[in-house]
């Protein structure tokens, strides 16, 4: 599962977040954790991640993330506005200063004609407001595939997003 390219850009967001002091949380879905689980292969990453919901199911998502329920109804779980909800419910549950989200529909089954297998939903807030999302359709190509793909997407959203941030006092500061 974790491909020399997945820890080197785990590493890459490690370095940036350190030198900027940045905290990181995750909500995902259709990773179940693996953003987060990834993540602490490297070495020190607890000094940037500091939780991680798994909100597999929309009762999850509503009860840890504060995700409407009418918002779940409306769009679905796999939806850009579910997966900026998520992102923002985690800063809104957390004191980080970087959020991601990931939400999709990993296959073998699950997908629709307009929400295929393979269908992934991120998006990545931050402290200082900024919101940002990708979708990706990485296709029928099995669950597992799916799941890698999503994880070095997540670490390419977080880390450009810790690009725009301030740096922040050390967390011993506040």
């Amino acid at each position: 599962m974790i491909d020399d390219d997945i820890v080197q850009a785990a590493r890459d967001l490690l370095d940036i977040c350190k030198r900027k002091n940045l905290l990181v949380a995750t909500a995902e879905s259709c990773t179940a954790g693996l953003v987060a689980g990834t993540l602490t292969e490297v070495p020190g990453t607890s000094s940037i991640l500091d939780r991680g919901f798994i909100t597999y199911s929309n009762e999850a998502k509503n009860e840890m993330l504060g995700v409407s329920r009418d918002l779940l109804a409306r769009h679905g779980a796999v939806s850009r506005e579910v997966a900026e909800a998520m992102a923002s419910g985690v800063l809104g549950h957390s004191r980080v200063h970087l959020a991601v989200s990931v939400t999709g529909i990993a296959g073998p089954d699950g997908g629709t004609p307009t929400k295929p297998v393979g269908l992934v939903h991120f998006a990545v807030a931050s402290r200082s407001g900024k919101l940002s999302h990708a979708e990706k359709r990485y296709g029928n190509i099995g669950r597992a595939e799916v799941r890698k793909h999503s994880v070095l997407q997540a670490f390419r959203m977080l880390h450009d997003m810790a690009k725009t941030e301030d740096a922040y006092p050390p967390r011993e500061a506040i």
